[in-house]
C-alpha cells in the first residue's frame, strides 16, 4: 500500500507534526524503539514493520531521527526509497554530514533536501520555521505545504546552506543556555544569585533574567543530551570553516553534564 508520507524516527518532532496535522492514514512511521509504535497509532500515523516496509511507495520521507543517527539513517534506509523519493533531512547536523547523506539519498536514485528546523517544535508545531536547501528544494517546499507546514523558505539550491544557517546560529543559542548553567552554578555558590540576576534586568530589559535563567535551566536538563549532540555538529561547522570552536566546545560539556543532573533529579 503506497502512501503520502514516511517519517523516520517519532520521536518528539514526528508526533508533534502528525498530531498537528492530522495525516490519519497518509503517513506511515518507523523507529528503532518499538514501545513509540502506540505513539504513531494514537497520531494517526501507520506504525510499519521496518523501515523499508514504511519507506515503500513513498513520494516524500521525513528524516526526525537524533543527530548521530542522522547519517546512519540515510545510508542505511537509502536502498529503500522509491525512484525520485525526496528524503527531507531535519536533523541538526554540519553541512558536511549533510552532503554525506546526501550522497547515499542520491546514489540509490533518491533526491536528498537539506531542511533545517530553527524553532523549537512545540508550540510552534506545524508553523514552525523550516529553511529549505538543495536542487529539490523547492519541489520539496511545495510537498511540505500541502502538508499543512505553514512557514517554509528556500534558502539556496545547495546542500548544506540551511544546515550551515542552523548549525551557526546555534552556537549563540544554545551558548547563552551554557553560559547561564555556568553563570548560575557560580552565583549560587557565592550566594548572589538575585544580585547578579537584578543586575542583568537592569542593562537588558527584554524578560526578567530569573525567567530566562530557569527556562535555559529546564530546556538544558530535559533536552541536554540531543543538543550536545547538536553542538558536537556545531563544532564540526565551525572548524570546516576555519574558526576554533573554544566556547562551542564547552557547550557541549554544559549542556551534556546538565542533561546528567536532570536524569538524577
Amino acid at each position: 500500500m503506497t502512501c503520502d508520507l514516511a517519517l523516520i524516527g517519532f520521536g518528539e518532532a514526528g508526533s508533534t507534526f502528525a498530531r498537528a496535522a492530522g495525516w490519519e492514514e497518509r503517513a506511515r512511521g518507523w523507529d528503532v524503539l518499538p514501545a513509540r509504535r502506540a505513539a504513531m497509532a494514537d497520531a494517526g500515523v501507520i506504525a510499519a514493520e521496518s523501515a523499508a516496509a514504511a519507506l515503500a511507495g513513498a513520494p516524500l520521507v521525513l528524516s526526525l531521527v537524533t543527530a548521530d543517527q542522522a547519517l546512519p539513517a540515510a545510508q542505511d534506509y537509502a536502498a529503500s526509497l522509491m525512484p525520485g523519493a525526496l528524503w527531507c533531512d531535519c536533523n541538526s547536523v554540519a553541512p558536511d554530514t549533510k552532503r554525506a547523506a546526501a550522497r547515499a539519498v542520491e546514489a540509490a536514485g533518491g533526491r536528498y533536501v537539506d531542511v533545517a528546523v530553527l524553532a523549537p517544535v512545540n508550540p510552534a508545531r506545524l508553523n514552525v520555521p523550516l529553511l529549505l536547501a538543495g536542487p529539490a528544494a523547492e519541489e520539496a517546499a511545495a510537498a511540505l505545504g500541502a502538508l499543512g507546514f505553514a512557514n517554509i523558505r528556500v534558502v539556496g539550491a545547495e546542500v548544506g546552506r540551511a544546515s550551515a544557517i542552523k548549525m551557526i546560529r546555534s552556537v549563540m543559542v544554545k551558548g547563552l543556555e551554557a553560559l547561564t548553567d555556568e553563570m548560575m552554578a557560580a552565583a549560587n555558590a557565592a550566594g548572589v544569585a538575585d544580585e547578579v540576576l537584578a543586575s542583568l534586568d537592569a542593562s537588558e530589559k527584554t524578560i526578567p533574567w530569573a525567567q530566562r535563567a530557569a527556562y535555559n535551566l529546564e530546556r538544558m536538563a530535559t533536552h541536554g543530551l540531543r543538543r550536545a549532540a547538536e553542538m558536537e555538529e556545531s563544532a564540526k561547522t565551525l572548524l570546516s570553516l576555519g574558526v576554533a570552536p573554544v566556547m562551542t566546545r564547552g557547550t557541549v560539556y554544559r549542556q551534556r553534564e546538565a542533561a546528567g543532573k536532570g536524569k538524577s533529579s
